[in-house]
């Protein structure tokens, strides 16, 4: 998710450096260590210290969460909202966006369960992992009726000490709008608050990671002392799955080029290549940009079309965002033997679309927990596992750099073929 976009140079983003090496020894280190220990003597006297070592760590994450989301949700449609007003080729991009982000979606929403249904979980790291790392149970499901009046907050500060995401969304998600009724002043010194309060909180959690090391490090530690070796098999697992979402995603991307754009199939992949080969080299979709702008011409598309549409998509489009945030969200429920009703998957879908309106330019440690803990929280999942699953999020943030980048350039073509009007001014200026 270290998926870079024009937004990252806003002065409101700090540089934030996320231990990655150091991030991904912590839980080699722990997972051995782990295995070392498991059902010895001297187990009974490490793991408890590693477990309150690893939940300081994950709670230091957690606490950030509703303030960051909100914040970024009212950057986000604020944006969004000025984007729309910048002429046809605008409204085909964000239209096609909107369509994308939510088929990939909810096509996860019913894909994910049965792939896990299909390909289960292995059982013994299942186990170890609910019981060392789902310190948060599921809440009590609610009726639809109670559901829909949750929707609309009483008290906005209760929704957020209880952390309804949901009524949290909807709130914020009117501020931004009312935000853009406002005078061009009051919207400015609106808008600048929510962008001093995300980099306050992104401070925040670059302090937090700092120590992800060592919170990945106890927390591995602590998982591995109770399942042993099947801890690997867990991980992998989980990686395997999850991207699997992202890749449908990456083919949704030639089927968009083909059918939206009518380009030749084998024309587009080629165009597309060197795109890719950039995704994965750099995993920044921003990186991609000038490859991305090539692989437009190559296509032969009109030099405004890519110049407006590929800044755009890199800035407020991720298509395989949502399907993959939700996937993890699924894919921690399972581990914790939560049962997914239809109104959870429901919930998991609004929310994972709602989040990533807000989403910006972030290391993909920021954006894993930020994105997907509302997600889980929302579904009533513990958010636990995140804290540990963050630590292997390099591996499927390669597919999602990919998928994101290929689906920009379809995007692109689709609205090149579709529009007649010029795009003569950037959406971001």
């Amino acid at each position: 998710m270290t998926d870079h976009s024009p937004a990252a140079a806003s002065s409101f983003i700090p540089d934030i450096r996320v231990p990655v090496k150091w991030t991904l020894g912590g839980l080699a280190a722990g997972l051995a260590l782990g295995i070392v220990l498991e059902e010895t003597a001297l187990a009974g006297n490490v793991l408890p210290v590693a477990d309150v070592v690893g939940t300081l760590w994950l709670r230091g994450l957690q606490m950030t969460i509703v303030p960051l989301v909100a914040a970024l949700l009212v950057i986000g449609i604020v944006q969004t909202v000025a984007a729309a007003k910048a002429g046809r080729v605008a409204v085909t991009s964000l239209a096609l966006f909107a369509t994308i982000l939510t088929t990939g979606t909810v096509f996860t929403a019913f894909a994910m369960p049965a792939l896990l249904d299909a390909f289960p979980i292995p059982a013994a790291a299942a186990e170890a992992l609910r019981q060392g790392l789902t310190t948060a149970q599921a809440t009590e499901v609610p009726t639809i009726a109670d559901f829909l009046k949750s929707l609309v907050p009483a008290n906005i500060f209760a929704a957020a000490a209880e952390t309804a995401m949901i009524a949290i969304i909807i709130f914020f998600s009117l501020l931004a709008v009312a935000i853009c009724r406002l005078p061009d002043q009051h919207r400015k010194l609106m808008v600048t608050f929510f962008e001093a309060v995300t980099g306050t909180m992104l401070v925040i959690i670059g302090w937090v990671l700092w120590l992800a090391p060592l919170g990945v490090f106890a927390l591995s530690l602590t998982v591995a002392g109770q399942s042993g070796a099947a801890a690997l098999g867990a991980l992998a697992h989980y990686i395997l799955t999850v991207a699997s979402m992202g890749g449908v995603v990456l083919l949704l991307a030639y089927v968009v080029a083909v059918f939206g754009a009518r380009q030749s199939l084998l024309r587009f992949a080629r165009a597309a290549l060197p795109v890719q080969a950039m995704a994965i080299s750099t995993q920044s979709s921003l990186a991609s940009l000038p490859a991305m702008l090539a692989a437009c011409r190559t296509l032969d598309l009109r030099e405004t079309t890519g110049e407006f549409v590929l800044p755009l998509a890199v800035a407020l489009f991720r298509a395989t965002g949502p399907a993959m945030n939700l996937a993890v969200a699924i894919y921690v429920a399972r581990l914790a033997g939560v049962e997914l009703t239809p109104l959870m998957l429901a919930t998991g879908v609004l929310v994972a679309l709602a989040t990533t309106i807000g989403s910006v330019s972030l290391p993909g440690a920021i954006s894993f927990v930020t994105a997907i803990g509302p997600i889980a929280i929302a579904m009533g999942v513990p958010v636990g596992p995140l804290a540990l699953l963050v630590a292997v999020e390099v591996l499927p943030d390669i597919m999602r750099t990919v998928g994101n980048v290929t689906m920009d350039v379809a995007v692109a073509a689709t609205v090149d073929e579709r529009t007649d009007e010029p795009a003569d001014h950037s959406p971001l200026a």
